[in-house]
């Protein structure tokens, strides 16, 4: 299965972006969202999971919830917008990932079994942070995880 995972869009879904989440069963998005049109726009590319983040705020964003379990296979993530704020502990909960926004810096790192992935930010660019996204291959074993730069289109890391 292969989940494309996006945040902190902040209201601007970029050409780029959707091309690099073309053939994703699954994509995640880990809030600050921006507008709700984000949502459609993903939605027509492969069923989403969505967080609220921080600036997502009206009726449309109260809908959304803090915290989310996206179920891939037999795989189970846990997704919210700061992991400052995961007031639980994934591998004894069961998840093989936590998956992560809010800081625009892409990046990973296993603890105890367990993947914590931030995509990085696809929206604005803050400072001079990439300006990426993040798949992940979960056929593989390890996983196969991917961060695209959305401006140049190489792959900045591939990991297992």
């Amino acid at each position: 299965m292969r989940i494309g995972l996006i945040s902190d869009t902040h209201g601007l879904m970029r050409d780029e972006a959707l091309r690099a989440l073309e053939g994703s069963e699954l994509i995640i998005h880990a809030g600050d969202l921006g507008k709700p049109a984000i949502l459609d726009t993903l939605r027509a590319i492969a069923p989403v999971v969505a967080v609220r983040g921080n600036i997502d705020k009206g009726d449309w964003a109260d809908a959304l919830p803090e915290t989310a379990v996206a179920q891939a296979g037999t795989s189970a993530l846990f997704v919210l917008h700061d992991v400052h704020q995961l007031e639980l502990d994934p591998a004894a909960a069961g998840f093989q990932a936590v998956i992560s926004g809010h800081s625009h810096l892409p990046g990973h790192r296993w603890r105890e079994g367990v993947l914590y992935l931030n995509p990085g930010s696809a929206g604005p660019r803050r400072f001079s942070l990439p300006i990426t996204l993040a798949r992940i291959d979960l056929k593989s074993t390890p996983w196969t995880i991917q961060f695209v730069d959305l401006i140049s289109g190489a792959v900045l890391e591939q990991a297992p």
